[in-house]
């Protein structure tokens, strides 16, 4: 019998206990900490740029061409494209839950690669890039300027010089995206000049490539010599321009008398921004931005806590003025969470052990169980690093629903050798030997039926599938140590901790224990028989409850994951097609006055972004992202981060020709940009982008009408009105 064994060699069972122990420990130094596993599919994007062309020309032209070939490949679900006038292209391919993300981002290379060929010659200059990446941001950092003497451009050109690469080299960071646009020559040609001298615009981009390189020479004194040759060095001639007067004498045309037309002659040339599509501020100040976004499978605290001091690093060379914020870091509420689930763990453990003190009435009886608690919680560590989880709230809640169970069988253990050794006057090791003769095959009985409970939930598909393994896995494996526990350990130390005790008469728990007893003794004396006699009474009452939980689980509001208060509020504004970046701007310094003026009590800082949003990019959209302040500072419903975006919402639903919306971050990472759902029409009937748009429309009406929604919102932006020359 495998629990004489252990009674006959405890040391051996505490070595084994131990083992587990470190091993649990060894275990939890590496697991990764999340607020949730990876619950969102794999995705892949691929990203093209086709300067100058219009949406409609990206969509056509290489949108098209490359979704022709973007099939055949393993565990894809869907993908869905998007073009912009800036001439962007973004192809975003979503897999299977489960699917290999290395695999999949592999075989979209080479899908991408085979029709490189078929693209316009621009768009294979500028090369394609293929990633897989996970849409939503773990934190964005925001540089700013208290000093005013930097505008938004200057701290963004200095961002993508000094910090963006160092940031982006960061283990588990997956991309780094930069807002903002950094410095670049603006070359602004007139057309009555370039008319008068016979050029257009590509005579001008061919000469400033021509000219604007460098040139390979070679060197001095390079083998092979002549004899005596007593100099080495390397020859340089032509390189690369750097300033506005460089650029202004690039020769554009040479003209039949001898002269020359550069590029001064046809255009205006200065230093400007490389795009002024947006602008950004945080609290006011000029300020530019990075958003990192993580990699599949990288631990997001372990990442935000390398990339806050690889910023702490630079910041000692940051130029005089320039400050750092988060304005969105979810790690926050990460910690938060794994926080108060420990706080549960920890009370639970607490509790646990004293209600069996309570009921055992005994301080060695006691002990033994609550030995048993850290081996097969720290156990399950070890179980959930070789299943390749992580500590996150689903493990640990599964935890602390376990604990309760975990005791069970160690509690049975004790009572039944002090059953024992109270009615056969046995010592604590024949009783103990006796008892687990009894009781050893209904231990393992108990953890086979709570496995078969639990167990099926680990072989759900998908993203649900995600969530119940984990927690299944969890609870499973703590039930399997627990009953391995109650074989080995348990036997163990009654053998050797039991001693033969006199119930107790003085004090509070004897007290309980006559009270406990009598009430014990009622029960089994006329409570049950009186059921026992009437079965029609205690049927009827089993019927009433049945007939209440059928009438009561239809009313309870139902949800994938409940909405959770994570510390920002993210705001979406978006004006008529065609508005201006003036008007977007008053509509962006109305959100700003609102959060730090009408909001400051729950406000730490607002970070704002004029040209792009989650809903489209353009000068008629705009989104801030409001970081709050600590919940503690923010209690009761009223100052959640739900009823601040819904106060958002309606105060600024004044804005002229604006809509404006309060959002805050969706539950699990990966499944979107912000809580609630989204859907997408697509015109499988033939009726061209206006039936689309007017389908949309009339959705989006009937769906603002239902009260069962709010902030009902298109996901893309109107096509831009466009003048067509011929």
């Amino acid at each position: 019998m495998l629990a004489r064994f252990f009674i006959d060699r405890p040391v051996f069972a505490w070595v084994l206990a131990i083992v587990i122990m470190l091993a649990g420990l060894f275990a939890l130094r590496a697991l990764p900490v999340s607020q949730y596993p990876d619950i969102a599919p794999p995705t892949v994007m691929v990203s093209a740029s086709y300067p100058g062309a219009s949406a409609q020309v990206v969509e056509t032209s290489v949108i098209q061409v490359l979704e022709q070939e973007l099939k055949g490949l393993d565990n894809l679900m869907y993908f869905s494209s998007t073009s912009s006038s800036s001439g962007q292209a973004e192809i975003m391919l979503t897999f299977r839950q489960g699917a290999n993300a290395d695999t999949a981002q592999v075989q979209v290379q080479n899908k991408v690669s085979q029709m490189l060929a078929r693209l316009p010659q621009q768009v294979q200059q500028n090369g394609l890039s293929v990633q897989k990446m996970q849409g939503d941001f773990l934190l964005i950092a925001s540089f700013y300027d208290v000093s005013g003497q930097r505008s938004d451009t200057d701290i963004a050109d200095w961002l993508a010089s000094n910090v963006q690469d160092p940031l982006s080299r960061v283990d588990g960071v997956g991309s780094v995206r930069a807002f903002g646009a950094p410095y670049a020559m603006r070359v602004w040609l007139d057309p009555h000049k370039l008319n008068s001298y016979g050029l257009i615009p590509s005579d001008v981009s061919a000469a400033i490539s021509k000219q604007n390189t460098e040139v390979s020479v070679g060197e001095l004194g390079a083998l092979p010599s002549p004899p005596g040759q007593q100099l080495n060095a390397m020859v340089t001639a032509w390189s690369r321009l750097s300033t506005p007067e460089q650029f202004r004498d690039i020769v554009v045309k040479a003209l039949p008398d001898g002269g020359a037309v550069r590029l001064g002659d046809v255009a205006r040339v200065e230093l400007g921004q490389e795009d002024y599509s947006s602008s950004s501020r945080l609290n006011g100040h000029p300020a530019s931005g990075l958003a990192v976004m993580l990699a599949p499978g990288a631990n997001a605290l372990a990442t935000a806590e390398a990339v806050k001091a690889r910023v702490a690093e630079l910041e000692r060379n940051f130029p005089p003025g320039i400050r750092v914020a988060y304005p969105e870091d979810t790690t926050h509420f990460v910690r938060l969470s794994i926080r108060a689930v420990m706080e549960t763990l920890l009370e639970a453990v607490a509790l646990v052990v004293l209600v069996m003190y309570v009921f055992l009435r005994n301080w060695r009886a006691t002990l033994i169980p609550a030995l048993t608690v850290p081996v097969v919680l720290l156990g399950t560590f070890g179980v959930l690093s070789a299943a390749g989880f992580g500590i996150n709230t689903l493990t640990l809640f599964g935890m602390v629903l376990a604990i309760g169970l975990l005791v069970d069988d160690a509690i049975v253990v004790v009572e039944n050798v002090e059953r024992v050794m109270s009615e056969e006057g046995l010592d604590a090791r024949a009783a103990t030997v006796r008892s687990m003769g009894e009781i050893g095959g209904a231990l393992v009985g108990i953890g086979l039926v709570l496995g078969a409970v639990f167990l099926p939930m680990a072989f759900f598909g998908g993203s649900v599938g995600v969530i119940y393994r984990q927690f299944s896995i969890t609870i499973v494996a703590a039930m399997a140590l627990s009953v391995l526990t109650a074989l080995t350990l348990t036997p163990a130390l009654c053998a050797t901790l039991l001693r033969p005790h006199a119930p107790s008469e003085r004090g509070p728990l004897a007290a309980f224990e006559r009270r406990f007893n009598h009430f014990q003794s009622a029960y089994a004396g006329r409570g049950l028989p009186g059921w026992l006699r009437r079965p029609m009474r205690g049927s009827l009452v089993y019927l009433a409850l049945v007939a209440g939980l059928a009438a009561l689980y239809p009313r309870l509001p139902t949800a994938f994951i409940p909405d959770e208060d994570q510390g920002t509020v993210m705001v979406q504004f978006t004006l008529p097609t065609g508005a201006t970046h003036e008007r977007a701007d008053k509509v962006a310094r109305a959100v700003e006055q609102h959060f730090l003026e009408t909001e400051k009590a729950n406000v730490e800082s607002v970070y704002m972004l004029s040209g792009f949003s989650f809903g489209g990019s353009g000068q008629n959209a705009g989104m801030a992202f409001v970081a709050l302040k600590d919940w503690s500072q923010r209690r009761g419903q009223q100052n959640s981060a739900q009823a601040i975006a819904d106060r958002a919402t309606a105060a600024l639903a004044s804005q002229r020709d604006a809509e404006v919306f309060g959002m805050v971050l969706p539950p699990i990472g990966g499944l979107g940009q912000t809580n609630g759902f989204e859907f997408w029409l697509q015109d499988a009937s033939g009726m061209g982008r206006e039936g689309l748009a007017k389908a949309r429309d009339q959705l989006l009406k009937a769906a603002q009408g239902d009260d069962r929604l709010s902030a009902v919102r298109s996901g893309a932006a109107d096509d831009k009105p466009q003048l067509r020359l011929d």
